[in-house]
């Protein structure tokens, strides 16, 4: 095809393509425009991080950031370009004693060859980033999750379901942030999936789903199973606090009502049928209700009246109402006033009691009721509450796969029960049918127990964790147990 000759009467040239369009002399030429070019932030820490660049083009053909300095990934050129243009950039550490400054230039072009530039600056400091502060715990199976003061969570250790929520399915030995998750109250960790409640009283959750335990009225029945991002849950609104279980999670609702989802096989859903549900359903028959928590097939409610209920499960007497016969629906737990706490494991159960001490039911065979007993025959346990040996002063309590755990006053803790993994801390790996102090802790402030490992918030909003370790759920930068607490990498 024959090319257009430049002649002394063009005024321009524009390019299309391979050919040469003549615009005529005297002719309007519109020229590029960018508005708004900005960063993210414009100054971050020494440790630095990540930005955006961002800005609006108009009429222009190629986009294209540049910096002063040799970064990866620039210069970049955005395509395409004649609209709102972003780019992410991440900024080195500096090492050095001064701050370093970045010039971020973003050139478009038109179609007449003019340019249009726009610079922003941004500083590297020298300053130390202030410590985030975990606010909350919750430990899994094979994970573990923290809130953080400023309403984001972090997680470690099994990835395999996505319960890191970081987008991977990949396990991780120290702290992930998990994605996109912002205002944060409370947390709670099941076996495989995890949720966050959120401050406008909505919950989301990550993770396993094959029983709908993510309550977004979906079921993932291939591999891999899961959502490894958060996913709201469906139709709850005034959630005031959240519960996971092995496989199904719950809500408290803030009239006093609960709500259940997910796997629903031993009735723990509690709502008089035995079909799982990938929505929330509401709990038969309970009003009042204080707190909740759930075990691995079984679930418990505090009421107002220092009163519990249970469902689902009950083989090793969990439910604390005189049978080894399970429950669709709640059921009381006999004997029992005057609880201010609750806390489910496997096959277990506790109450902490206003008076600072504790009582638990349920499965014995590893000695997690506390009481100076073993149980070898069936139904290996309790079915009614038990006190737990020599404890008092007592503010929270957690329990386990098959271990428990209580927080004195003083700021220290016991724990009872398994400890095949070194579980309870006490540098040794001997079961304990009654409680052992956890070796060196000090000024914690709360406490959380997983299948066969534990964590506790110190009052400096650092987090230590003992036990099993082969996902790195101790968050510790390795998959090597330890029977006595070991500090969470970079919390």
């Amino acid at each position: 095809m024959k090319r257009w000759k430049r002649l002394a009467t063009v005024g321009a040239v524009v390019v299309i393509g391979s050919m040469l369009t003549a615009v005529p002399a005297g002719a309007t030429v519109i020229k590029p425009t960018v508005t708004g070019f900005a960063s993210s932030t414009t100054t971050l820490y020494k440790t630095g991080g990540t930005i955006t660049l961002s800005a609006t083009v108009a009429n222009a053909t190629s986009c294209v950031f540049s910096s002063n300095k040799t970064i990866t990934g620039m210069p970049y050129t955005a395509t395409p370009c004649d609209q709102l243009v972003s780019h992410d950039v991440t900024l080195p550490a500096n090492t050095g004693k001064k701050s370093v400054k970045y010039t971020f230039k973003l050139s478009a072009t038109g179609a007449s060859k003019v340019n249009a530039k726009s610079v922003v600056t941004v500083t590297v400091g020298t300053d130390t980033p202030p410590a985030a502060g975990v606010t909350a715990i919750a430990a899994g199976w094979g994970h573990t999750c923290a809130l953080l003061s400023g309403g984001t969570v972090q997680c470690w250790g099994y990835n395999y379901d996505g319960q890191l929520g970081n987008g991977t399915n990949t396990n991780s030995t120290v702290p992930v942030s998990v994605t996109g998750l912002t205002g944060v109250t409370a947390i709670a960790v099941g076996a495989a999936h995890t949720c966050a409640l959120l401050s406008g009283g909505t919950v989301q959750c990550w993770g396993y789903n094959y029983d709908g335990e993510l309550g977004n009225g979906t079921t993932t029945t291939l591999p891999p199973y899961d959502s490894n991002v958060p996913v709201t849950v469906t139709g709850l609104t005034g959630v005031t606090a959240i519960a996971a279980g092995g496989y199904h999670t719950c809500a408290l609702i803030s009239g006093g009502a609960v709500q259940c989802w997910g796997y629903n096989y031993y009735g723990e859903l509690g709502n008089g049928t035995t079909t799982n549900s990938n929505v929330p359903v509401n709990v038969s028959g309970l009003t009042g209700v204080t707190a909740i928590t759930a075990g691995n097939y079984h679930t418990c409610a505090l009421l107002s009246g220092g009163t519990v209920w249970c469902w689902g499960y009950n083989a090793y007497g969990q439910l604390g109402n005189g049978t080894t016969t399970q429950s669709s629906v709640p059921v009381s737990v006999t004997g029992l006033t005057g609880a201010t706490a609750i806390a489910a494991g496997y096959y277990h159960t506790c109450a902490l009691l206003s008076g600072g001490a504790v009582i638990c039911w349920g499965d014995n065979s590893l000695d997690e009721l506390g009481n100076g007993t073993t149980t070898t025959s069936p139904p290996y346990g309790s079915t009614v509450p038990v006190s737990v040996t020599g404890l008092t002063g007592v503010t929270a309590i957690a329990v386990g796969g098959a271990h428990t755990c209580a927080l004195l006053s003083g700021g220290t803790v016991q724990c009872w029960g398994d400890n095949s993994n070194g579980q309870l801390g006490n540098g040794t790996t001997a079961n304990s049918n009654v409680p052992v102090s956890v070796t060196g802790l000090t000024g914690v402030t709360a406490i959380d127990a997983g299948y066969q490992h534990t964590c506790a918030l110190l009052s400096g909003g650092t987090v230590q964790c003992w036990g099993w370790n082969a996902y790195g759920q101790l968050g510790n930068g390795t998959t090597t147990g330890s029977n006595v607490p070991v500090s969470v990498s970079g919390l």
